[in-house]
């Protein structure tokens, strides 16, 4: 039963539509802007980074509301099962008829709980690399990617196996979520000289 409840809780946490409220107050519809994702990343490219923080934070927060509510319920078992349902949440959300982004941010506020300490090392690693790149989009796949691999050194296997299964989900959205670029793209446009 906390299972269940962990996961409904989860799952409402991550149908809150944050991205696109945050974009919306600005006139920007982010499902017909770049990729369509209604997420994070999107408003950061559609807003820039003033603008667009709430929308990460935003994101990140129903991952971390969740996670720690597994917690209080269950342990940390149920803590992963209601991060798992909050990214779930936020790919298919009940309330933006279940067109959602790819969970990135939803993961990251969830990791903060779980693994609070593998977290912190992969923050660094993040502001590391996006002041060595001054790109903060190759800081975040750098703090993202390298979250499993820190995680080993510093949580058992068990909850680095449940890492791997969130991020499989995260994986599995890129993939069929990929959106085709028109025809009439600029990419595709005949070059003249």
């Amino acid at each position: 039963m906390e299972y269940v409840a962990a996961c409904l809780i989860g799952y409402l946490l991550g149908s809150v539509p944050v991205a696109p409220l945050v974009a919306r107050r600005y006139g920007v519809d982010l499902r017909r802007t770049s990729d369509g994702n209604p997420g994070a990343w999107n408003a950061l490219e559609q807003l820039g980074p003033r603008r667009a923080w709430p929308a990460f934070v935003g994101d990140g927060a129903k991952g971390s509301l969740a996670a720690a509510a597994g917690l209080a319920i269950g342990g940390i078992g149920v803590g992963y099962a209601a991060a798992a349902a909050a990214m779930l949440g936020h790919a298919l959300p009940l309330f933006a008829r279940f067109r959602g982004g790819k969970s990135v941010m939803t993961f990251v506020g969830a990791a903060l709980v779980l693994a609070p300490l593998a977290a912190a090392i992969c923050a660094v690693g993040c502001v590391v690399a996006t002041l060595v790149t001054r790109s903060f989009a190759v800081g975040a796949r750098v703090g993202v990617f390298c979250f499993p691999v820190v995680q080993l050194m510093t949580d058992p296997v068990d909850r680095v196996t449940a890492t791997g299964c969130l991020m499989t989900m995260i994986g599995l959205l890129f993939v069929l979520r990929r959106r085709s670029v028109p025809a009439t793209s600029a990419r595709d446009a005949p070059r003249t000289r």
